[in-house]
């Protein structure tokens, strides 16, 4: 069976943006989804939140695949450094950031540079999904997605953070890279 696990950022939820409406679309498909409550996304670390998404995933496999938006992303990226030599089936990655952006409160994510060459041992499938005018994390993160992990990036114009304040209850390109990955 193939799973998908959907992160969300800080300061959202599972009920957030276009996650609900991802999980449904993927399930009416046979996926199994989990839309994990990340904890204290108000103040998170990567400590805590690395541990939650360990738990969540269990073993992981060419058939597990994530997706993640904004704080989600690099979750999912130092997830993926952490595999030793395991594998999943891919990833999709929303408005997010390998390296820091402005806010300090999300300094422990970056308490060490992340190891790309460990990022691409664990995963051939990766796509980085982005706006052009994202308020919060700018486009350059994805340019550094692509030339340091090899990820497709897609850049949606006027998008903002690719979030339901600027109107993504729905996200088509997710569901597509998601679909492309696990039927390749």
């Amino acid at each position: 069976m193939k799973k998908v696990i959907i992160v969300h950022g800080w300061e959202a939820s599972p009920e957030a943006n276009w996650f609900p409406w991802l999980k449904n679309e993927l399930e009416m498909r046979n996926f199994i989804v989990e839309v994990p409550a990340m904890p204290n996304t108000i103040n998170p670390t990567l400590e805590v939140w690395l541990g939650h998404l360990k738990k969540i995933a269990g073993e992981p496999s060419e058939n597990t695949f994530f997706v993640g938006h904004s704080l989600g992303v690099i979750t999912i990226l130092r997830y993926l450094e952490s595999l030793e030599g395991k594998k999943v089936g891919g990833v999709v990655l929303v408005a997010g950031f390998p390296e820091p952006i402005i806010y300090e409160e999300l300094n422990s994510f970056f308490t060490k540079p992340l190891d790309y060459q460990r990022v691409k041992k664990a995963t051939d499938k990766i796509v980085a999904i982005h706006s052009d005018n994202d308020p919060h994390v700018p486009l350059k993160n994805g340019e550094i997605l692509k030339e340091k992990i090899g990820a497709k990036l897609v850049i949606i114009p006027n998008a903002g953070h690719l979030n339901s304040g600027d109107g993504f209850g729905k996200l088509p390109i997710a569901l597509e890279a998601v679909l492309e990955m696990a039927n390749s």
